[in-house]
């Protein structure tokens, strides 16, 4: 479980950096891109083990 969640956090980090170079660099146009890359990302994972919710999901795609 401990290796779990230092994996996770690991990931925010990096999303973190990402963003801030974004900012950085006035790439502001670019964040609303990542944002929802990363929201599809997470439905992703959280629908991939649950059969019940991929009908749901082909009708986003």
């Amino acid at each position: 479980m401990k290796k779990l969640i230092k994996s996770f956090l690991s990931r925010i980090t990096i999303v973190k950096e990402l963003m801030n170079f974004l900012w950085e660099y006035k790439l502001w146009w670019m964040m609303p891109i990542v944002i929802v890359l990363l929201l599809v990302g997470i439905l992703i994972i959280f629908t991939a083990n649950n059969p019940a919710a991929v009908p749901f999901v082909y009708t986003l795609f």
